[in-house]
């Protein structure tokens, strides 16, 4: 199963897809936000994916902003355009991309858009691996 991972950003929205085992998430680069659904539709269709994961930036204390109502939108409109969409906490995997970027000394002006694509990238991680959990211990997470 393919999984499209998507970082919703004030200007841009970063994307990352895994292979079709679902082991590795990869980079696939930006889009700008204005049109973000169907291009995102577009991309998906491309890549073929079965599952498009929205990144849902909560506050620390967990809390919806501003951004989370922006990302529930994208995901609505994704799923009228016929995705299959989940939502997933995406807290701090813009700014772990950001020192990733640094620390590999990334230039200033290219930056920006790889650290979108990065975090969703990091953001897949986060679904694959939660996956690979499950499928290994179906009862993980079950109240008893």
């Amino acid at each position: 199963m393919r999984v499209l991972a998507v970082d919703n950003g004030a200007v841009r929205v970063g994307l990352a897809v895994s292979d079709p085992d679902g082991l590795i998430a990869t980079p696939v680069g930006v889009i700008p936000r204005e049109g973000a659904a169907k291009a995102i539709a577009k991309r998906a269709a491309e890549l073929g994916v079965d599952l498009v994961v929205v990144g849902l930036p909560l506050h620390m204390n967990g809390t919806e902003g501003e951004s989370a109502l922006e990302a529930r939108k994208l995901a609505g409109k994704l799923e009228r355009l016929g995705l299959t969409v989940e939502l997933l906490d995406e807290r701090r995997t813009s700014a772990s991309a950001h020192r990733a970027r640094i620390d590999a000394g990334v230039p200033r002006g290219k930056r920006r858009e790889s650290v979108d694509a990065l975090a969703a990238a990091m953001l897949l991680e986060v679904h694959l691996a939660r996956r690979r959990n499950q499928a290994a211990d179906p009862d993980a997470g079950q109240e008893a």
